[in-house]
């Protein structure tokens, strides 16, 4: 029983990209495997993992439209072919990427006649078009199209309301969602006496995120969501006080843990959820962390060199090899 304890533990799982291609520039697919899982476990990550894709990862749309030419949202403009509803639904469907937080201004201001594309709007410096060949309105005359636009960041759709217009201005439908869309499959095989799952994750974006981004930041949100049951004892955590309790290794771990000192409580608590197996460590530097139960980057942290030299089997150049298996500055970007 023993026996079979450590075995499990010391499991490597190893996921990779099998499948990658770019149908058109919005539109992106990826295929992932992730193995070897036991028996029931391709089923749950599964689950959850198609759920956070589908719900939990930003994305940034134009979220309204304003112009003193426009009288009503189902109104025409002499010398434009589309309606104001045609063009803001065309706006609707402009793909956006970018990083940025809460709301941000852009425009347009075009002289016709010409078609009026994405690369006609002007952004600010956090954001850029996907696609610049986007239609948004077939201007015949020789007149001035100017709109102003409010693009936002956040997640999930969000519906107009008449609660949402204000200032002659008229709210557009937002879709932050850049994953398009996600399945998984299951393959089961038989390895000795026991069963063993291999997990298929498909990912389809909207150009704004690469699918293997995407499968980054889900990750990445489903251990935010797990962080306080990871700490259910500590509610009464105090970073103040524990920071100087922390033991400061002595070679190059230094530069980057005086970096983690200084980051809040969220992301110190972070640190604790990024488990070495997300390291992609050599086998056997992996199985001697495993076996002086460090789990955790937080726990690497805490142990200086000569700590870790101590381990059985444990070398010189192992510790350059740890280093370059994860860059801190990724995981908080």
């Amino acid at each position: 029983m023993v026996w079979e304890k450590v075995r499990v533990s010391t499991r490597t799982l190893h996921w990779k990209c099998v499948e990658s291609k770019v149908e058109s520039k919005r539109l992106f697919y990826g295929r992932f495997i992730l193995s070897p899982l036991m028996k029931g476990q391709a089923n749950t990550i599964g689950i959850v993992m198609r759920r956070i894709l589908l719900g939990e990862i930003e994305g940034t749309c134009i979220t309204r439209a304003k112009s003193e030419k426009i009288p009503h949202e189902y109104s025409t403009i002499v010398g434009i072919k589309e309606s104001v509803h045609e063009i803001l639904m065309n706006l609707k469907e402009i793909v956006l990427r970018s990083n940025l937080y809460g709301t941000r201004d852009a425009s347009i201001c075009f002289k016709g006649p010409g078609y009026v594309t994405a690369q006609d709007i002007i952004l600010p410096p956090s954001v850029k078009i996907v696609d610049n060949t986007q239609h948004i309105a077939n201007v015949t005359e020789p007149i001035n199209l100017c709109i102003g636009l409010q693009i936002e960041r956040n997640r999930g759709y969000r519906i107009k309301t008449l609660k949402n217009f204000q200032d002659g201005s008229y709210p557009i439908d937002a879709v932050f969602m850049p994953v398009r869309n996600a399945n998984y499959s299951i393959h089961s095989y038989v390895t000795g006496n026991e069963k063993q799952e291999i997990l298929f994750l498909e990912i389809w974006t909207n150009g704004s995120l690469t699918p293997k981004e995407a499968l980054y930041e889900a990750s990445r949100n489903l251990i935010y969501l797990f962080i306080p049951f990871l700490h259910a004892e500590e509610e009464n955590f105090n970073l103040e006080k524990d920071q100087h309790k922390v033991t400061l290794p002595l070679f190059t771990f230094h530069d980057i843990l005086a970096k983690a000192k200084l980051m809040k409580k969220k992301k110190e608590l972070a640190l604790k959820s990024i488990f070495i197996d997300q390291l992609e460590l050599p086998p056997r530097i992996y199985n001697c962390l495993k076996r002086s139960n460090i789990h955790t980057l937080l726990e690497l942290f805490n142990n200086s060199q000569e700590d870790l030299m101590k381990i059985e089997q444990f070398r010189v150049g192992d510790v350059k090899n740890i280093l370059d298996s994860f860059e801190i500055e990724k995981h908080f970007a």
